[in-house]
Parts: C-alpha cells; sequence; structure tokens
C-alpha cells in the first residue's frame, strides 16, 4: 500500500541532506499520515491513511457515537 493521503494525494518528496560540510546526499520527505476511521455517505465505516492538515481541515466525516454507549 502506498504511503499516500486518501483525500489530497500527498506523496513522499526527494531533496536533499545538507551535511556541516555542505555535501548533499538525497533523502525523503515523508507525509505526516494517520490511520483515521472515516464513516462513507452510505454509512460504511473503514480505516483509511490522511495526513494531519486534512485531518484538521474537517476533511473527513468521522463516524459518530454507538447507539448503546452512555452520554
Amino acid at each position: 500500500m502506498a504511503r499516500k493521503c486518501a483525500n489530497c494525494g500527498k506523496t513522499p518528496q526527494t531533496g536533499n541532506l545538507v551535511s556541516h560540510s555542505n555535501i548533499k546526499t538525497k533523502r525523503r520527505f515523508k507525509p505526516n499520515l494517520q490511520s483515521v476511521r472515516h464513516q462513507s455517505p452510505d454509512g460504511s465505516v473503514r480505516k483509511i491513511l490522511l495526513c494531519t492538515r486534512c485531518i484538521r481541515s474537517g476533511a473527513v466525516v468521522k463516524p459518530g457515537a454507538h447507539k448503546g454507549a452512555p452520554e
């Protein structure tokens, strides 16, 4: 499974790790992905990978509380 945000499509990017002596080697910048429970419009609940920016912006509909749970 690819490390990719299910909402915005954010994927790892490449860049340089620069040492004190200015030697450059390749490195990867990985997105901060979290596994979140998501409720689709038909009511089914499944886990998807989202970046923290999408979670914070409210791009995902989280499932409500259980029917039998006290409030």
